[in-house]
C-alpha cells in the first residue's frame, strides 16, 4: 500500500489538515487556491478530498509543490449503510487507479440525476429554476445539495444554508431526495484498491446511537478500515474524547481535517485543529517523510 510523502519540517509537529474541498466538488476555493490559504494558514500536510472526484488533485499537486509543501490525494466517497449514508474518506489514493474511478464516475452519474431531481422537486413547489441556479454556482463537474443551498439563500428562500437544508433537502422537505449510494464495503474495497487508507469521516454527524455506531464501525474494520476522523471541524472536545475511545476499542488509527469547504464558513479555517486526544495512533504515524527544497 502507497503512502503520502511528507516534507520534513524543523518545526514540529507537523500541522494536518486531512478533509478539505475544493471546486471541483462543493468547496468555493479552487485546488490552487486551496493551497495557498493552507499554506499562509501554516498547513504542512493538506489532503484533498472532494466529494466522489479526483479531477483537483493533480491542480493541487502543482502548487503544492510549487509551495513546498505536502498534497495528500484523497477523495470523499459517499455510502449507503442500510437507510444512513455515511461518508468515507480515502486518503494516499491513486487518482489513475481504474476501480476507484469506475466507481466515482457511477457515484457522479447519481448525484446529476439528483440534483435535476432536486430541481424539478423544488419546482412543483413554487420554486422555478433551482437547478440551473445551483448549476451556475457549480464550478467544477458535481451540482451538489449544497450548490442548491447557496442558490436559495440567494433568492431568499432562506437565511442561511442551515436553514436551507433544514426546511428544504432533508429527509420529508420538499427537495429531498434519497440517495442510492456505495455499499460499505466496496467503498473501502475502492480505496484499498488504489492504495489508500480507508476513514470514516466525521462521525459525530451521523445520527447514530452508540449500538449502531460502533456495529458500524466494527464492518468498517472487518472491510479493511483503517481510521476514524477523531478532530474533524463539525465535533466538540467531548465528541473528539468520544471518538477516540470508539478508535482505540477497535485498533483504528485517529485522523484530523477540517472539512473546509470555503471562507463563507469563518467557523472552520484550514488547519484550525485541536491537537489529538492521548492515547490514539495518528493515520499519518507510520507515514515516510522526505526533505524538500524550501522547506520551511
Amino acid at each position: 500500500m502507497s503512502r503520502p510523502v511528507l516534507r520534513y519540517n524543523a518545526r514540529m509537529p507537523l500541522r494536518y489538515d486531512l478533509h478539505t474541498h475544493s471546486t471541483a466538488s462543493d468547496g468555493t476555493l479552487t485546488p490552487a487556491q486551496l493551497v495557498d490559504r493552507a499554506a499562509a494558514a501554516g498547513v504542512d500536510v493538506l489532503a484533498l478530498t472532494d466529494h466522489d472526484t479526483t479531477a483537483g488533485v493533480r491542480e493541487a499537486e502543482q502548487e503544492a509543490e510549487r509551495r513546498g509543501m505536502a498534497l495528500v490525494a484523497g477523495v470523499e466517497i459517499s455510502v449507503s449503510w442500510g437507510p444512513q449514508v455515511i461518508h468515507l474518506v480515502g486518503l494516499g489514493v491513486d487518482p489513475l487507479n481504474e476501480p476507484l474511478q469506475a466507481g466515482l464516475a457511477g457515484l457522479r452519474r447519481f448525484r446529476e440525476w439528483r440534483a435535476q431531481e432536486i430541481g424539478r422537486r423544488l419546482q412543483k413547489k413554487g420554486i422555478p429554476g433551482a437547478y440551473e441556479g445551483a448549476a451556475a454556482l457549480c464550478r467544477g463537474q458535481l451540482v451538489s445539495r449544497t450548490h442548491f443551498a447557496r442558490f436559495l439563500v440567494e433568492q431568499g428562500h432562506a437565511g442561511d444554508v442551515r436553514q436551507v437544508f433544514q426546511h428544504f433537502l432533508v429527509r420529508g422537505k420538499p427537495g429531498y431526495v434519497p440517495g442510492e449510494w456505495a455499499p460499505l464495503e466496496q467503498a473501502v474495497g475502492w480505496i484499498l484498491d488504489a492504495g489508500g487508507q480507508a476513514v470514516v469521516a466525521h462521525p459525530a454527524r451521523y445520527p447514530l446511537n452508540r449500538g449502531r455506531l460502533r456495529r458500524l464501525l466494527g464492518e468498517f474494520r472487518e472491510a479493511g478500515g483503517s481510521a476514524l476522523e477523531v478532530i474533524s471541524g463539525s465535533h466538540s472536545r467531548d465528541d473528539a474524547f468520544t471518538m477516540a475511545r470508539h478508535a482505540r476499542d477497535f485498533g483504528l488509527h485517529a485522523s484530523a481535517g477540517s472539512d473546509y469547504h470555503g471562507p463563507e464558513n469563518p467557523w472552520i479555517e484550514l488547519g484550525r485543529l485541536p491537537p489529538l486526544p492521548e492515547g490514539v495512533r495518528p493515520i499519518w504515524h507510520d507515514w515516510p517523510e522526505q526533505r524538500v527544497r524550501n522547506a520551511v
